[in-house]
């Protein structure tokens, strides 16, 4: 089964990609390039998933939208 989830993308002042998995608290990686960044964030949401599986932790609730006037 395939499960999809979401991943938040930033640079830093360096040009370095800084990814983020919302559903996993502390889920971030980073990497030089798009590639690097997105194998890195894959292999700490895989153990992320695992290891709440292994807790039983059910963290995730889901994600909304804020919207604010200009």
């Amino acid at each position: 089964m395939e499960k999809k989830y979401p991943i938040i993308i930033e640079t830093d002042e360096d040009g370095i990609l800084i990814l983020s998995c919302p559903l996993f608290k502390g889920c971030h990686a980073y990497g030089h390039t798009m590639e690097e960044a997105m194998q890195n964030i894959t292999a700490v949401i895989e153990l992320s998933a695992a290891e709440e599986v292994v807790m039983g932790n059910n963290i995730y609730i889901g994600l909304k939208e804020l919207s604010l006037q200009a």
